[in-house]
């Protein structure tokens, strides 16, 4: 049985909510408040809706939310860096539509379809003044999104007094993104957000739900560098992606009776029986297919302590993304290959949807401020675009409390 350098699956509390990148205080009479992160993946992409494992880090990036009762049934929702606002209720939520009648605007259908499939899961919803902000930037890959749906999950049940586990507290979240906003994400980015360890990445089997902490190879640090480049997820080409590996699938079960997932085709399955696919689903199961084999292969050079194999896997999931997946763009890989060509960088690669966003890289912890440095330049000279680079830490999951003495 493979080994593993487990760390005790103990949560820890999150650290201090992020002053310097949010609103010190967004609602002063506020009674409870809520914080979830973004994340970063660092292996596995695009696998989590083909029964993969996964391996994101919750990173210290975070949505805040503060509120206070209202009205049962109703909602005041307060984005604070959009400067706008919106109202619904447990009556209007279904039609997605405020309490005048008018369609939600999209950032108000995630914490509208947290309080939907709350609803519908026969959850109580409190009515909430609420107030949020954000410091994990919106369309960069990094979850802002689940982050926001976790993170309005977790305030409910805190306000509503239930107990819910955080796998079941991301499974709700993946349904409200799935069914509401419309968008067919796998589970890793709620669970990320939900389940995350402070210190350590988390392998995640999105199939039998199991998940262990997992430290990464000592003296490296996990560089995330945006582009600027920005793609909505809804109206990218990400659905068409999974249909694609639906049909490639439906190809296989004709082949290897019994298999549910493409996970679980063996490269060798593919290169026997992938002939007759049209050229699209079999670009897409071929990415996938290689995908999957490169996370169990992670698993054995984590365990060695193995940064350079560990960065060699990340630099191949970066070539399978750009040529099978085609989920990366012009910006990106430029990004990547300016850090693979820097001192210190063992891998490098787009993270999270594609279309845009970030990288994230393996680095060598000794001369860190230089290789910020040099993706920074390089990416400029190259682009002729400001890059934003962070320096990420692995944090702990959502977490929500009363504000002690705001009363009842």
């Amino acid at each position: 049985m493979r080994w593993l350098r487990l760390i005790n699956w103990k949560r820890k509390p999150m650290p201090e909510f992020a002053q310097d990148n949010l609103t010190p205080r967004l609602m002063p009479d506020a009674q409870y408040y809520s914080e979830a992160p973004g994340r970063v993946n660092l292996l596995g992409e695009h696998v989590d809706y083909n029964g993969g494992a996964v391996l994101p880090m919750a990173i210290n990036r975070l949505v805040r939310i503060e509120a206070k009762l209202q009205q049962e049934g109703t909602f005041h929702i307060e984005a604070i860096d959009l400067g706008k606002s919106v109202d619904f209720s447990l009556n209007s939520v279904e039609s997605k539509k405020d309490v005048n009648g008018k369609q939600l605007p999209g950032w108000a259908l995630y914490p509208a379809g947290v309080a939907w499939v709350l609803k519908n899961e026969g959850y109580p919803v409190k009515g909430i003044h609420a107030a949020f902000s954000s410091s994990v930037p919106v369309g960069a890959g990094l979850s802002s999104s689940a982050a926001v749906e976790v993170a309005f999950a977790a305030l409910w049940q805190v306000v509503g007094d239930w107990i819910a586990d955080p796998l079941k507290l991301a499974i709700l979240c993946q349904r409200a993104e799935n069914q509401y906003v419309g968008v067919n994400c796998g589970l890793m980015d709620q669970f990320a957000s939900a389940c995350g360890v402070e210190g350590s990445a988390v392998w995640f089997d999105t199939r039998s739900h199991e998940s262990r902490a997992v430290k990464l190879p000592e003296n490296t640090v996990v560089v995330v560098a945006d582009t600027g480049i920005r793609r909505g997820l809804v109206s990218s080409a990400y659905n068409e992606r999974r249909a694609s590996c639906e049909e490639a699938l439906r190809h296989f079960q004709r082949a290897i009776p019994g298999i549910k997932t493409l996970r679980e085709v063996s490269i060798h399955d593919f290169n026997r029986f992938s002939a007759g696919l049209d050229e699209i689903p079999l670009k897409r199961s071929r990415y996938i297919v290689h995908e999957c084999a490169r996370m169990d292969h992670a698993l054995d050079v984590l365990s060695l302590n193995d940064a350079t194999a560990f960065g060699r896997l990340m630099n191949e999931t970066h070539a399978g993304l750009r040529d099978d997946y085609e989920v990366s763009c012009a910006e990106l890989d430029a990004m990547a290959e300016i850090a693979w060509k820097l001192p210190g960088c063992y891998g490098s690669r787009l993270t999270g949807a594609g279309f845009g966003g970030c990288t994230v890289s393996l680095v060598e912890r000794v001369g860190i401020d230089g290789f910020v440095a040099g993706l920074k330049a390089g990416y400029l000279g190259r682009i002729g675009r400001n890059a934003e680079v962070y320096i990420c830490e692995a944090v702990s999951g959502a977490k929500a409390e009363k504000f002690p003495g705001c009363g009842s």
